[in-house]
């Protein structure tokens, strides 16, 4: 990224979420004068890591598996210093278990551009022929209508153990609802480019330690601290241009020649900016956390096929379960999902059986927007209607699902028009 000149010029970041500090720490690297606000307490919004009394270890707010081929994510933790803090195979292995058969096996991507891997009866999903996958790659040409099952035949064994848990994982959103057209990307930049742009990658201690602490530290490093506790109430415009932020008691002036980043979620986006349209329908995850009996290394994970939990994640003495697209149990009492996902985690780890242990579990209600179709068209794009004022988060058009690479991908974005401001104004 070119240098910028400062020039006096600021850039007000709202919002300290993976989204706004991804804005923020590529506007420092090129040189701006950057104030960061964030109305929590803390930084990193759904992707962060807190210390847990119920089961006494620190934990992270919820379960995210990046992949090698997530490149906007992989530059971001570089250019916070933190690359070695994922962990990860040094191939392309995703271990699978299908509770409904017991089978177990593990997808493992070949190397070449081209798919020779599906050939291989050891490396693909059991039970699934290569056609079958050439024939589902018709989704590689998917409309903006259309949701993943026009595009795939349901009644395949590909599709409830490929596609399906894909897009539920990817979309948090059922494979008969989400947009097709958001898995066109995760394939053709991770999948599509071989086995060395798919091998999975999780934070070797938590996702604070890996993509909030260092960003913070990083941008201290430049002069810029996050003001916490700080939260927008309103937005001034005047012509073409933002030229306030209202702070309930105080207000900041965005003189001319200053640039605004709004990186909150759509809800809140709407309420201060007049005439946002942004997606309004939100997906629920359920995560859970239990205290193992014993470390289990290395850290790793695997995927579920016929159980409610989607993935189960394990590091160290903690086994931590995913259920994505979860409107139908987020409402269920926690003890009552504990019991399920604690049988889950022991049946796919080989444990023997035992009594419930210390856990916690995590509802987020509106942990994504809805990826429907529908919900996807509402999408604005980064640059708005005022020139100096542009938009990041994961509902920001990134043509990404809202995933970590989706979210730190629109601070790019954000801050490429930023600059492009800047550097004109």
């Amino acid at each position: 990224m070119s240098t910028v000149s400062n020039s006096g010029k600021t850039v007000h970041v709202i919002g300290a979420g993976l989204a706004g500090l991804s804005a923020a720490v590529r506007l420092a690297v090129a040189g701006c004068r950057v104030e960061l606000y964030e109305a929590a307490g803390h930084a990193g919004g759904r992707c962060r890591s807190f210390h847990d009394d119920a089961i006494g270890q620190r934990i992270d707010n919820g379960n995210h598996l990046l992949l090698s081929g997530n490149r906007d994510a992989m530059e971001y933790l570089n250019l916070i210093g933190s690359a070695d803090s994922v962990t990860g195979p040094d191939r392309a292995v995703f271990p699978f278990i299908d509770f409904e058969s017991n089978e177990r096996w593990s997808v493992k991507p070949g190397a070449g551009l081209i798919p020779w891997w599906i050939l291989s009866r050891s490396r693909r999903v059991p039970g699934t022929s290569p056609w079958a996958y050439i024939r589902d790659m018709r989704i590689l040409c998917a409309q903006n209508q259309q949701t993943v099952t026009d595009c795939v035949p349901t009644d395949s064994i590909l599709f409830r153990r490929f596609w399906e848990p894909l897009a539920v994982a990817a979309l948090n959103t059922t494979a008969d609802q989400g947009a097709a057209s958001l898995i066109v990307p995760v394939i053709r930049e991770t999948f599509g480019r071989g086995e060395a742009a798919c091998r999975p990658r999780i934070a070797r201690q938590g996702l604070s330690e890996s993509f909030i602490d260092p960003a913070l530290q990083m941008l201290k490093d430049h002069n810029i601290t996050c003001r916490f506790s700080s939260r927008v109430r309103g937005l001034t415009f005047n012509g073409d241009a933002i030229t306030a932020l209202e702070f309930g008691n105080s207000r900041v002036e965005v003189s001319e020649g200053d640039a605004a980043v709004l990186a909150v979620p759509p809800l809140v986006a709407k309420g201060l900016v007049p005439g946002l349209d942004v997606p309004e329908e939100s997906r629920a995850i359920v995560n859970g956390h239990f205290l193992l009996p014993a470390p289990r290394e290395p850290q790793g994970f695997i995927g579920v096929v016929g159980g409610m939990c989607h993935w189960i994640f394990f590091r160290g003495n903690v086994a931590s379960t995913t259920v994505s697209a979860a409107e139908e149990i987020v409402d269920t009492p926690a003890a009552e999902l504990a019991v399920t996902m604690w049988d889950e985690i022991t049946r796919a780890l080989e444990l023997p059986a035992s009594p419930l242990p210390a856990h916690k579990i995590v509802k987020e209600k509106r942990a994504t927007f809805a990826q429907t179709p529908a919900q996807v068209a509402r999408r604005p794009s980064t640059q708005s209607a005022w020139k100096n004022f542009v938009l990041a988060g994961d509902w920001v058009d990134t043509k990404l699902p809202a995933t970590i690479e989706g979210a730190i991908r629109s601070g790019r974005q954000a801050a490429l028009a930023v600059l492009k401001f800047v550097s004109i104004s």
